[in-house]
């Protein structure tokens, strides 16, 4: 049988990744495809343990103190867990996964702590092979980038609570605009050098509707098929 496909609706904080890829997963059901929808980090699984702990500043609230290299095993172990408890099977036997979030977010904002860029390349191949070549999870098919620039990202998440603690106060990756502002970076270089897919979420500066966005999105993963 024919394996399944794996796509990655990747971007910033804020972007808009729980929205779209919650409304292709309905979609997709509606159009009778055989699919499922996981979003990463998985927090009230206990693989998130050591996620949660660098997310709320247990091991220094600048998030620029801490390895990239250190903090992505914390990412990758709970995608590991996952994928072995959640849908292997259901990929293995021809499953569409929608994922919010994937290795891809560390590339962001782990990839994005790294100024030199021959060393920033080198993170990215050693993370590549630790989740792909060790962990052996799934190589996406496709990564579909949500654009907002980081200004808007800062915006849209102000008043919104910490997913880990459902409080006010956010985690350390959100309250630092250095940060996102490098993540963001990053990922449009991602963009270019692992060929994903660019969808633009602004319009003249104002941002498209969630409705506007998702068709393009669904275009793009019935293609090719």
């Amino acid at each position: 049988m024919r394996k399944g496909r794996l796509i990655v609706i990747e971007g910033l904080d804020g972007s808009g990744k729980e929205t779209q890829s919650r409304l292709l997963y309905n979609r997709l059901l509606d159009m009778g495809e055989k699919v499922m929808r996981i979003s990463y980090p998985r927090y009230e699984k206990e693989s998130s343990a050591l996620v949660k702990m660098y997310l709320k500043g247990d091991f220094g609230k600048n998030p620029d103190s801490i390895s990239p290299y250190i903090s992505s095993t914390f990412f990758a172990a709970d995608r590991y867990a996952s994928f072995k408890t959640e849908y292997e099977d259901f990929y293995k036997n021809g499953g569409i996964v929608i994922a919010d979030r994937y290795t891809t977010s560390n590339m962001m904002h782990q990839g994005g702590k790294i100024k030199d860029i021959s060393e920033k390349q080198k993170f990215l191949d050693w993370l590549w092979d630790l989740e792909f070549n060790i962990y052996k999870i799934p190589i996406p098919d496709k990564v579909l980038f949500l654009d907002i620039p980081a200004a808007y990202s800062l915006k849209r998440i102000k008043d919104r609570k910490n997913k880990i603690t459902n409080e006010s106060q956010k985690d350390i990756h959100e309250s630092n605009e250095e940060h996102l502002k490098n993540a963001y970076k990053a990922a449009v270089e991602m963009v270019e050098r692992y060929n994903w897919i660019r969808i633009d979420c602004l319009k003249n500066g104002e941002s498209k509707t969630v409705e506007e966005i998702n068709s393009e999105i669904l275009e793009l993963v019935m293609e090719n098929r």
